[in-house]
C-alpha cells in the first residue's frame, strides 16, 4: 500500500487572496474538509479554509497569499499522507491500492494487471494484458470482490465479457 494519496488537481486560482480551485480526485468534495495538511510538489501546506460548490474545492493554504502565488501551482497534484486521509467504509478501497492488482475471474483465470481507473457514473477500469488495453464499468455484478491486501480483483467472468471492450 501507498502511503501517499493523490486527492485533487488545483484547476485555478481563485480570486485575488490566493484562494485556488481544485478538481476533486475523492467520492466527494466535501472529504477535503478532513485534511488538515495538503502537498503540493513535495511542499507541505496547512489548510486554513475549505468550501465546496459546483463539484470543485475552494482551498486557502497557508504560504499561498495572493493570485500570483496560487498561479505557480496551476495544474499540480495535491497529495495527502494516508495517515491523513479519512478512514473508509467497509468494501471501500483508494484507487492506488488497487492500482497494480491483478484481474481474475472467480476460477483463477488471470485477464490481466489493473493499470488506471476513471471516475463516472460508474468508475471504468482499464487492464493490460497481453500487450493490449481492456476497459470495463464496473457495473453492478462485474467485480466479485476487491483483495488489494492479496493483490487482485475478483470479477464475474460472463459479466466481465458482456461489458469489456478492448482497446
Amino acid at each position: 500500500m501507498v502511503d501517499e494519496l493523490i486527492v485533487g488537481e488545483v484547476l485555478k486560482p481563485q480570486g485575488i487572496r490566493g484562494e485556488l480551485k481544485v478538481k476533486p480526485f475523492t467520492d466527494a468534495a466535501e472529504d477535503f474538509a478532513a485534511f488538515r495538511r495538503v502537498f503540493i510538489g513535495g511542499t507541505e501546506y496547512r489548510v486554513l479554509s475549505v468550501r465546496t460548490g459546483g463539484g470543485a474545492v475552494f482551498l486557502n493554504l497557508r504560504g499561498v497569499p495572493d493570485r500570483n502565488a496560487a498561479e505557480l501551482l496551476r495544474g499540480r497534484q495535491l497529495v495527502v499522507r494516508r495517515e491523513d486521509a479519512p478512514p473508509l467504509e467497509e468494501g471501500r478501497y483508494y484507487i492506488a491500492d488497487l492500482l497494480g492488482c491483478e484481474v481474475v475471474t472467480a476460477s483463477g483465470k488471470r485477464l490481466g494487471t489493473l493499470t488506471d481507473v476513471r471516475s463516472a457514473a460508474t468508475d471504468i477500469y482499464t487492464l493490460r494484458s497481453d500487450g493490449r488495453e481492456v476497459m470495463f464499468p464496473v457495473a453492478e455484478g462485474v467485480v466479485v470482490r476487491a483483495e488489494p491486501e492479496n493483490g487482485r480483483i475478483v470479477v464475474d467472468e460472463k459479466r466481465f465479457y458482456e461489458v469489456a471492450v478492448t482497446q
